[in-house]
């Protein structure tokens, strides 16, 4: 008896997940690399808005003239 009788290609593909499976999904180097590419454009908008903001709110170095 050898062990590839057992062996049917149709049963050899990966399951279909149904709505009460609570696994996590498998995190493939595509899914990686969008998340990295997302953390750096929020790192970003965060630097420009904290930018944004310490020029928004900083300190009057010169008084304006009064009339």
């Amino acid at each position: 008896m050898r062990l590839d009788e057992f062996y049917n290609p149709e049963k050899d593909r990966e399951p279909g997940r149904s709505l009460d499976d609570t696994r996590k999904t498998k995190l493939t180097l595509k899914t990686l690399n969008k998340l990295r590419k997302y953390r750096e454009i929020k790192k970003s908008e965060n630097i420009e808005q904290r930018e944004f903001a310490s020029t928004m709110y900083a300190k009057a170095t010169e008084a304006a003239p009064e009339f």
